[in-house]
């Protein structure tokens, strides 16, 4: 299965999901990508990121010398952009204008262009157009800031995965040990940039951060990791009538 994102999307009658939805939103660093790759995995569903696509355009943002505070030479940037999710159970393979950049679109300064760039109302409208048309059939796990209120409203099972800042800051900070911003950051500059990014995050005018309102509050300020994966599996299944197979 690939997508093309920035690919205008024909309008088409909506059909009935086959398979459900499951839509995971939360603040950065509360864990999301892992969650969403262990029940795609749990349930044989596909793990889409869409948060790919908004670091893949960011990173075009970078290598051509634009900046992110300007939506409209980021619309254009866009319109001569191919970026291609290959959903993987393991995650996604992220093509940009048919270059592998799955693992450099996880650096530092990607991550941060990623952020900046999503506030812009015209520019999310497209992404939101385009990350539903990939989950549209069903049997995916989606995750994101605003998939159960903007993408998919009518998701099937929603979770808003939540943490302190202190918390998901310091889960980064233990994730550093052998990367290459290990010398260079501290613990009290994560937690300000998590802080920095909830209050960006929260605050835009186009589908801000918050959990829709169906969706199950998981605060995992207080949970293992496995805890976490635990409940979430209990959440999916006391949605679900039958397990997917």
């Amino acid at each position: 299965m690939t997508a093309n994102s920035f690919a205008p999307t024909e309008k088409v009658r909506p059909t009935p999901r086959q398979r459900p939805v499951i839509a995971i939103d939360g603040p950065a660093g509360a864990g999301k990508s892992t969650l969403a790759a262990h029940l795609a995995r749990t349930f044989g569903f596909l793990n889409l990121e869409t948060g790919a696509m908004y670091r893949a355009l960011a990173l075009k943002a970078i290598e051509n010398d634009f900046g992110f505070d300007e939506e409209e030479p980021l619309l254009e940037l866009a319109s001569r952009t191919r970026i291609k999710l290959e959903p993987q159970l393991e995650g996604n393979i992220v093509l940009l204008d048919g270059t592998n950049v799955s693992r450099r679109i996880r650096d530092k300064d990607v991550t941060s262009g990623a952020s900046q760039i999503s506030v812009h109302p015209r520019l999310r409208a497209w992404m939101v157009a385009e990350q539903r048309a990939l989950g549209q059939a069903g049997g995916v796990v989606m995750e994101g800031r605003d998939i159960g209120t903007a993408v998919f409203p009518d998701a099937e099972v929603k979770i808003f995965l939540d943490a302190d800042p202190e918390v998901r800051g310091n889960r980064r900070y233990q994730q550093l040990p052998g990367t290459p911003d290990a010398p260079t950051v501290t613990e009290a500059t994560l937690i300000a940039e998590m802080r920095e990014r909830d209050q960006r995050d929260r605050n835009r005018t186009e589908s801000p951060l918050k959990p829709a309102p169906d969706a199950i509050l998981l605060d995992s300020t207080n949970l293992t990791l496995d805890q976490v994966l635990v409940e979430a599996e209990k959440i999916v299944r006391s949605h679900l009538p039958t397990t997917p197979q």
